[in-house]
């Protein structure tokens, strides 16, 4: 979608008008489109519509006014302008520019009824335009030469470092007369024979089809300029006009009682895709944490699970009530014992040993105490459990068999390991 649109309002009698994307760097898009203002409405509904008005019914003025600002100031205008009004100023509408440096303030004035049904018309197609501005008040400034805008029977001027303003009227000459362009044939010869007239120098810019209709007109006037360089328009004059829209300073028309009001809805409508982007990321963010927090938990019931199964089977005689908290307390018992947990470990590696050597004995369940490790294992046969009495003791430690019951998978024995040496009573 673009950011905005600028639309040029039909010409009199016309339905369907023309418009031009423009992106937020303010380039034009490369296609205008054209038809009724309805669609015009449905392409620009989350864009700034900006709207081109004749300027023909427009008077552009830059007069002095005196110093301040909003109401004062406004008040000022329609003395200043008295000598170029021809309506009630009550029947009128004044918008003001920006002051310029050397003192001039442009100033825009249209009838009320004129600036009215621009705005019916507009928002019968639901349109709520940004700004109006005179569409020649964007004809581009160029500091060497005048800029001429030919349009039917329309020439628009912009001298470098004035306001622009329009003659209608045909032929091309008369209306280059009017406005000054050129010198009046009977002004000359009434100043007395042997003044030159004073030419310009000026580019014209026109469609195609309006230079094959003016072409024979405008080469009979061309002697008459210092300079001209004619400028066709193949796509037609908006997206020339485009181009001058990000650094304008033309004069909004929609001021005063016609300034547009803050448009939440259009604020919305511009944001809605954003946030409902924005939305649906917070809610995919929600669920995966959701996720994680679900898979953590089971991993927990997983740890808690197997630290239970190990608290079974290395102290299946000790009730069971917090086995971490227990486990933790039996091993800080091994530490703080008299043998210390040198003893302990020795004990570990030397079984270890011997079960690779007898891998059919299996450690039903194993405890360290006061120097003496105690297990409870099952053998095929008391012969194994021997071998690996044997297996330790040459690690020099002893593997007592205190008791040996048969069972179906050969013999379940109760083994005492200790270091070397009398048997510890207890």
């Amino acid at each position: 979608m673009p950011h905005s649109l600028l639309l040029r309002m039909p010409a009199a009698g016309e339905d369907s008008g023309e418009w031009l994307g423009i992106d937020a760097t303010g380039l034009p898009e490369a296609t205008r489109q054209r038809g009724p203002l309805s669609l015009a409405a449905a392409v620009g509904s989350s864009a700034d519509v900006i709207v081109l008005v004749p300027a023909t019914q427009i008077l552009l003025a830059e007069p002095e006014l005196p110093p301040g600002s909003g109401v004062k100031l406004a008040r000022a205008v329609p003395f200043a302008l008295e000598e170029q009004l021809t309506e009630d100023i009550d029947q009128l509408v004044f918008a003001l520019g920006k002051r310029r440096p050397g003192g001039g303030t442009p100033v825009a004035v249209v009838g009320r009824t004129v600036l009215q049904g621009w705005l019916s018309t507009l928002s019968d197609a639901g349109i709520e335009p940004t700004a109006l501005y005179p569409d020649m008040s964007l004809l581009p400034l160029n500091p060497g030469q005048t800029v001429l805008w030919l349009e039917g029977s329309r020439l628009a001027v912009r001298r470098p470092g004035k306001l622009p303003f329009a003659v209608e009227l045909t032929p091309v000459k008369e209306a280059l007369i009017v406005a000054g362009v050129i010198a009046d044939p009977f002004a000359e010869a009434g100043a007395g024979a042997g003044e030159d007239p004073l030419g310009e120098h000026a580019i014209l810019y026109l469609t195609r089809e309006d230079w094959a209709k003016v072409e024979d007109e405008v080469q009979e006037v061309a002697d008459q300029f210092a300079s001209l360089k004619i400028q066709l328009l193949p796509d037609g004059p908006l997206p020339w006009l485009a181009r001058s829209v990000a650094g304008t300073d033309a004069v909004n028309l929609l001021q005063g009682e016609f300034a547009r009001t803050t448009d939440y809805g259009a604020r919305w409508r511009r944001w809605r895709t954003a946030l409902a982007l924005a939305g649906g990321l917070f809610v995919v963010h929600v669920a995966a944490d959701a996720v994680q927090l679900h898979q953590a938990r089971q991993e927990t019931a997983a740890i808690d699970t197997e630290i239970t199964q190990v608290f079974s089977s290395a102290m299946p005689a000790e009730p069971m009530h917090d086995p971490r908290q227990q486990m933790q307390l039996r091993l800080e018992r091994i530490r703080h014992s008299g043998a210390g947990p040198e003893l302990f470990l020795r004990a570990l590696q030397a079984f270890s040993s011997a079960l690779a050597v007898t891998p059919k004995i299996t450690i039903d369940s194993l405890s360290y105490n006061q120097g003496s490790m105690e297990m409870k294992v099952t053998a095929p046969s008391l012969a194994e459990l021997a071998q690996l009495a044997k297996i330790v003791g040459k690690q020099g430690l002893t593997a007592d068999i205190k008791s040996s019951t048969p069972n179906a998978a050969g013999v379940e024995a109760h083994l005492q390991v200790r270091t070397a040496g009398p048997v510890t009573q207890r």
